[in-house]
């Protein structure tokens, strides 16, 4: 599959910002009623993926993933990974920075 996630230069200076703290990242597509749509940010040895879970690509060397029914909806969709002011989903390694992980997204050609 072509990747269908992209990251700003802000995004990938935020990863890179955490890879040098916590070593290396997967990405999560939330879907869930506490974090909203947010991208979740996980070390990757703390995240298990499971077989309902759809590599979208890589944000720098980071694989992301989306649930396999969220992925059926936006899969006419390419997300863009974007920084903005706020705080991270609780539970997702942005949280306490003052800025936070935003997706963004186009409609792709079908």
């Amino acid at each position: 599959m072509q990747a269908k996630v992209t990251a700003t230069p802000a995004a990938l200076e935020l990863v890179a910002e955490i890879v040098a703290e916590h070593g290396p990242v997967l990405f999560h597509q939330s879907g869930g009623c506490c974090d909203g749509s947010s991208p979740m940010c996980y070390p990757r040895a703390d995240f298990i993926v499971s077989d309902q879970d759809v590599l979208l690509g890589h944000i720098a060397e980071a694989p992301f993933y989306i649930g396999a029914s969220q992925f059926e909806a936006w899969k006419h969709t390419d997300l863009i990974i974007d920084v903005v002011p706020g705080r991270g989903g609780m539970f997702s390694l942005d949280n306490g920075r003052e800025k936070r992980f935003l997706t963004r997204s186009t409609i792709c050609s079908v």
